[in-house]
């Protein structure tokens, strides 16, 4: 009897003990300690035949891994799964005006730790992350392969955080945590985050900056997410334009009162105010007084924020097979 009560215990502590399940479909498993295939995740990464049509999984367990990955173009169908999100975190501090060898600054695209040029890339559970600090420009990851997939990431860093690179390159963010200073989401590529956290940090003033290209429909879609900040109230541009047609639109998602009323900022360039397309649908929060936006900001109509479908935004690519829904 004595026994029996012991089990039920354990089996309890088991039920309600925090866990990631470990993919059944893993062909490559990363490991700081060697108790895996390699390693080094860029070890893994060079591993993968090129050109592969189907799927790789490399698992990574827990670890901080300070890397400078780059994921080649030959590199295709790879997905990287890690073990915890705030556990597995790939890393490197590389910043804008750090010089190379030769004496020559880095720049905003040389910064990044990671850049992903191989189309079908995913990734899970994984922290991507520049600890350069707020020293200017300095990217924690730069994707310009088409059809990149993340679900419950991290991406952390100050100014420039994540650079959406590609000009026909489309990603989707699902449950992620993306969080900077400055133009932390940034860049020319179509991109849906879906259900995730976009957190200004203190010492910064704008979320986005979009270059999206004149001839692109869509840029950024934030959907039902929830924009957070310790930035002081109503001290940050939902967005300014990087690009003369920048597109940012806003929907059923939660402003926090950090967000100024009137919403966008033109880069002091009033002649973008007729290019760009800053547009919410039914947002709600503080941070949302569309009343006080700026006039050339948009409040879509119910059928126009009908259009905001993923299969209409990604051209016929359904991003949520990639994850099994």
């Amino acid at each position: 009897m004595q026994s029996a009560k012991y089990l039920f215990i354990l089996l309890f502590i088991l039920l309600i003990s925090p866990c990631v399940a470990q993919p059944a479909n893993i062909d490559f498993i990363v490991a700081k300690d060697g108790s895996g295939d390699f390693s080094t995740v860029q070890d893994a990464i060079d591993a993968v035949p090129d050109f592969r049509s189907n799927e790789t999984v490399i698992y990574i367990k827990n670890g901080i891994y300070k890397e400078k990955l780059v994921l080649a173009t030959s590199k295709t169908n790879l997905t990287f799964v890690g073990e915890d999100v705030e556990k597995t975190i790939l890393t490197y501090d590389d910043y804008a005006s750090k010089k190379n060898r030769f004496g020559e600054e880095l720049g905003t695209t040389g910064s990044s730790g990671f850049f992903v040029f191989g189309d079908d890339f995913t990734a899970r559970n994984i922290t991507f992350k520049n600890t350069a600090g707020p020293v200017g420009q300095a990217v924690a990851i730069r994707i310009t392969g088409d059809r990149a997939v993340f679900e419950n990431c991290r991406f952390l860093g100050f100014q420039d955080t994540l650079y959406t690179r590609g000009d026909e390159s489309r990603q989707y963010y699902k449950d992620c945590y993306i969080e900077g200073t400055t133009d932390f989401i940034f860049g020319a590529s179509t991109a849906v985050f879906e259900d995730c956290q976009i957190h200004s940090k203190e010492g910064g003033h704008y979320v986005t900056a979009a270059s999206t290209p004149e001839d692109h429909e869509f840029g950024y879609v934030f959907i039902n997410s929830r924009f957070t900040g310790t930035a002081p109230e109503a001290s940050v541009y939902l967005g300014r334009p990087w690009r003369p047609y920048a597109k940012v639109v806003i929907m059923n998602s939660d402003l926090g009162n950090h967000i100024k009323p009137e919403g966008w900022h033109n880069w002091n360039e009033p002649a973008k105010e007729e290019t760009v397309f800053y547009g919410e649908f039914d947002n709600s929060g503080a941070g949302f007084t569309p009343e006080e936006r700026v006039s050339w900001s948009h409040q879509l109509t119910p059928k126009e924020a009908e259009q905001y479908t993923l299969e209409r935004i990604f051209d016929g690519w359904n991003p949520l097979e990639r994850l099994g829904k």
